[in-house]
């Protein structure tokens, strides 16, 4: 077993973002559905800066990003854009502060993993963060220095909670296989040597020291192995993407004590299957690998498949709903 084989995570959370504005809502969402293991909500509808990278850059130390028609812009000074995102972050805190008073527990807390947000962010010439090794080395360096900030933070304010860091990296594995396109859109960025890549990840990792860290995609084709060299704890990805070939993989992350967060639940709106009916395919997985059956419920942590904030408010309370109870039926029976 790997030294990732101490973390116990909870039969059920979200992945981060939820439909709607109202911040208190959202974390009384969050903490009812999810009493053992809540998460600090997203709330990308309300525009710039509550957006997954803007969130994310209002965090960074040193380094200020400004909205441009492209997207998200380093720039030389924070503006009204990084104080827009630092503001509504406050406001999320401060309603994840009310609804959690008293809480003891895991509490999930997320934000962009360094090389989905170095596809994203452009340099001052229009080009990703990624297309300069320099940049991209300064980038984690200060998303490392933010998160730190961050989770004592939150760690201030929920004091009783032991926190799940979840590093978002949809952009990872287009990243890895040089298929990030340039601003012209005629080319694509080369890919970063893989070494080079876990370097980063495992210094954004360090900000949460000796803390279970998750890392999210709902790509194609997650890089398991490289995530787990790096020392996640933890992958989440979207269930239905993964096909037999990634059979040895996630045998081996199982073995080695990654958990899976399996999102199974879809994330738009849309009939529900039973609860039973949502996790067949995650039995089946079992089967196929060998694995045993009463491994399960310390396995896999049952998720959406993506964020909820495409979805509606009704559907989306509906679809975590739906995540614990098809949690207590992998737990209750296996096989």
């Amino acid at each position: 077993m790997s030294e990732n084989s101490q973390f116990r995570f909870p039969g059920a959370t979200g992945v981060g973002s939820l439909p709607g504005t109202d911040a208190r809502e959202a974390a009384k969402t969050a903490m009812g559905s999810f009493g053992d293991f809540p998460f600090l909500p997203e709330l990308p509808a309300r525009g710039p800066g509550a957006d997954m990278t803007g969130r994310t850059a209002g965090m960074l130390v040193e380094l200020y990003a400004r909205v441009e028609p492209s997207g998200w812009r380093l720039g030389d000074r924070p503006g009204r854009d990084t104080r827009r995102a630092r503001s509504w972050l406050v406001q999320d805190l401060d309603a994840l502060e009310e609804f959690t008073h008293g809480y003891e527990g895991d509490l999930k807390v997320q934000t962009v993993g360094p090389w989905t947000l170095a596809a994203a962010l452009e340099l001052r010439n229009g080009e990703a963060v990624l297309s300069d090794p320099g940049a991209c080395r300064d980038l984690a360096a200060s998303l490392a220095e933010g998160l730190r900030a961050h989770l004592a933070e939150v760690g201030r304010r929920v004091p009783g909670a032991r926190l799940v860091l979840q590093l978002d990296e949809p952009s990872l594995t287009a990243v890895l296989r040089g298929q990030v396109r340039t601003a012209s859109g005629y080319r694509t960025h080369r890919a970063p040597d893989r070494q080079v890549v876990e370097a980063a990840l495992r210094e954004v990792f360090g900000a949460h020291a000796g803390g279970p860290v998750v890392v999210h995609s709902c790509a194609p084709d997650v890089p398991f192995a490289l995530l787990r060299r790096s020392g996640a704890a933890a992958v989440s990805f979207d269930f239905a993407l993964l096909t037999e070939r990634d059979d040895d993989v996630i045998g081996e992350a199982v073995e080695g004590g990654t958990r899976l967060f399996a999102g199974v639940v879809p994330g738009t709106d849309g009939p529900l299957s039973d609860p039973a009916g949502s996790v067949m395919g995650v039995r089946t997985l079992w089967r196929r690998l060998g694995l045993s059956p009463g491994l399960l419920a310390e396995a896999v942590t049952v998720t959406p498949a993506c964020g909820l904030a495409g979805a509606s408010p009704a559907y989306a309370r509906q679809a975590l709903d739906h995540c614990v109870r098809a949690a207590r039926s992998l737990a209750d029976n296996p096989e």
